[in-house]
């Protein structure tokens, strides 16, 4: 028999099991919290600021053409920041025991748009050590680039440094707490659903209609059902009843 749920059968099902959904989600955000102050490291991301331009004397004016290829350069620039050649020689020069690859991964490399400015930002568990990457990579870089390509137009623009009070940028506590909030209510209202449509025993009369498509003609009450009263009543009246038969034989 074809069945067809109503938005008032849905509400009605997650009425029923709004403790369990309540308990479902109250678990994981807890699940969430703990991972996030307790078990997951501080993150801290440090930046230093490179200049590219095109070498020219004091006398020579940039125009247009020149600004594009300086801004085309810097995307080359950006792949030789993080290429093994920079970062091997970083990762010696501070005596890592992280590889190339390790490092690769901490370090990201943006420029604006239309910008000749290059920022390197470096992310690790410590922000001296974050600090002390970024500035490491930039002035390698500058020397190497100087090397690969025969030119000197990169100028450190700023270098990396700790701020005081420094927040970690991951993890973010508010997040990943509303994260788990949500992937409890997920799966809280799933759970509530799945064992709510896929019991199929009769309880009440309505079930009767619903799965058996047949009409309810009556309604046997269960002895609980009896007032108290009523059955007192009925027990004294059998009691007189046999007292009037009794007193009958025996006239």
């Amino acid at each position: 028999m074809e069945e067809t749920l109503t938005l008032k059968e849905l509400f009605q099902a997650l009425k029923k099991r709004l403790w369990l959904i309540a308990l479902i989600t109250v678990i994981t955000a807890t699940v969430s919290a703990v991972l996030t102050f307790f078990v997951l490291t501080p993150m801290y991301d440090v930046k230093t600021q490179l200049l590219v331009n095109q070498t020219k004397s004091e006398q020579q004016i940039y125009n247009t053409t020149e600004l594009q290829a300086n801004v085309q350069l810097i995307n080359t620039y950006n792949v030789i920041i993080k290429s093994p050649t920079v970062l091997d020689k970083v990762r010696k020069n501070l005596n890592l025991e992280r590889n190339a690859d390790e490092l690769n991964k901490q370090i990201s490399v943006t420029s604006a748009e239309e910008s000749q400015i290059v920022e390197i930002v470096v992310e690790d568990k410590s922000p001296e050590m974050a600090a002390k990457i970024a500035n490491e990579t930039a002035k390698v870089f500058k020397a190497e680039v100087s090397k690969v390509m025969n030119v000197d137009n990169v100028n450190i623009l700023s270098k990396a440094v700790v701020k005081e009070n420094i927040n970690p940028v991951k993890p973010i506590p508010a997040l990943n707490i509303l994260i788990g909030i949500v992937i409890g209510l997920i799966i809280s209202i799933a759970t509530a659903f799945v064992l709510e449509f896929s019991d199929k025993s009769i309880k009440t009369e309505v079930d009767i209609e619903k799965y058996l498509d047949l009409p309810v003609m009556g309604v046997i009450a269960n002895i609980e059902d009896i007032p108290v009263s009523s059955s007192r009543s009925s027990r004294v009246s059998n009691q007189a009843s046999s007292r009037v038969r009794g007193e009958s034989i025996g006239s």
